[in-house]
């Protein structure tokens, strides 16, 4: 058989010296997606031969499937299995619920949204979630401090190719994902990732533009495109912060996202997100003191105990990462690989590593005081722990700040 044809259907495409051809030669590959005939046959190349991920990675968006991506034949369920292949984000969305119904109802009115709240309660997670139930694909991006506009809508950048430097137009994330939305006929999500990072006043100027004149060209490529804010283009950030931070925030984000936050988690989400850790990460812990003081600890910090009000705001998912640090590393007196001996030591060793760094990194003095006190009070409450390495840890911080305070004066 000849396959000179410009079409290929399903029968083609199953025909043994095609498929040798298209499974080993990728510009084949890109020209023979090119030229599927209909959504069967290009859901046969997508869904059984899998011939995106044959020769791309998982996340690369190269030829092939930019070819089916960009197909008229392709649906969007396809287009998604494509452009997400290789994405782990879970299916279960962890959030509360009155959270996934305000995002949605955000989402559906056309505003850009912003997922703000303290550390761990799971903003990103949530935000590809949305993302995958809004679009076809997704692209995250993470603030620095280094960013501006250019980032955001693009600019000129020099180009020293062959020794020489001449200057071209390199497109931002948003209005990459305008591109991507227009080329791949279907809506398409940016996520910016903590923009508290950055100066969102000086990265955000050109956007608020966009956002109030959605047919207003805010950038041009080199070939000529013009950049508006697509009404395809879904745009979502989050944002570490507090209530009274977010109040602080200039009026010009607030009155043109709308503004989510992702906190509050019900008493009884938190125990099963635990049980459920701990059956997953840590399955030869077979007592239920650790979930206990897991949330006790977490209870204290945000809502505070009989001995002492509140410190901070600090969400569950940190938790994960020290359950799993736990199930990693136990020896508990047998012959095994684990690092320590026993879960007492394992417990104290994880609150150091992963939750006392993340609460110190935005305590101020009197919430560092507040922490020794919480420390003390949960290690005399639980033999299940040794939490001495976390309370050194937030000793050394308090004396660091003590003495910072002496130099002043």
């Amino acid at each position: 058989m000849s396959y000179t044809e410009t079409t290929y259907s399903k029968t083609d495409l199953k025909e043994d010296s095609l498929r040798r051809e298209y499974e080993t030669d990728p510009s084949t590959a890109a020209r023979i997606v090119r030229g599927v005939e209909d959504e069967e046959a290009m859901r046969y190349l997508v869904e059984e031969v899998k011939i995106d991920k044959q020769h791309e990675q998982d996340q690369h968006l190269g030829d092939i499937k930019r070819a089916i991506l960009e197909s008229d034949v392709c649906s969007d369920d396809l287009k998604q299995v494509v452009s997400t292949r290789g994405d782990e984000t879970p299916k279960e969305v962890l959030v509360p619920n009155d959270v996934q119904q305000d995002a949605a109802a955000a989402i559906n009115a056309g505003k850009p949204l912003v997922l703000y709240g303290p550390t761990g309660t799971g903003k990103t997670t949530f935000a590809k979630q949305l993302a995958r139930n809004v679009g076809i694909g997704y692209s995250l991006n993470t603030a620095t401090p280094s960013w501006t506009e250019k980032d955001i809508i693009g600019g000129v950048e020099p180009d020293y190719e062959g020794g020489e430097v001449s200057y071209r137009k390199e497109l931002g994330c948003v209005s990459e994902a305008v591109v991507r939305a227009r080329d791949f006929g279907g809506e398409y999500v940016v996520i910016i990732d903590e923009i508290t990072r950055a100066d969102i006043s000086r990265i955000f100027g050109k956007l608020y533009t966009a956002i109030e004149n959605p047919h207003q060209t805010v950038f041009e490529t080199d070939e000529g495109r013009l950049i508006t804010l697509d009404e395809n283009v879904t745009i979502i950030c989050t944002m570490n912060m507090s209530d009274r931070t977010v109040h602080e925030l200039d009026d010009a984000i607030t009155r043109r996202f709308a503004m989510v936050k992702v906190a509050d988690y019900p008493t009884d989400k938190i125990d099963s997100l635990f049980e459920t850790w701990m059956a997953e990460y840590a399955p030869d812990v077979k007592s239920s003191k650790p979930i206990e003081l897991f949330k006790t600890d977490h209870r204290w910090l945000n809502n505070g105990s009989a001995d002492g009000g509140p410190i901070m705001e600090f969400g569950p998912m940190h938790y994960r990462d020290v359950i799993e640090f736990i199930g990693e590393n136990i020896n508990d007196g047998g012959s095994g690989d684990g690092i320590y001996e026993d879960v007492e030591e394992a417990i104290g060793r994880a609150f150091r590593t992963y939750l006392t760094p993340r609460l110190l990194n935005t305590a101020s003095y009197p919430q560092v005081k507040q922490l020794i006190e919480h420390y003390e009070r949960l290690d005399n409450q639980f033999e299940i722990a040794d939490l001495s390495p976390a309370l050194e840890l937030a000793q050394s911080r308090l004396t660091t700040e003590q003495q910072k305070m002496g130099a002043r004066e």
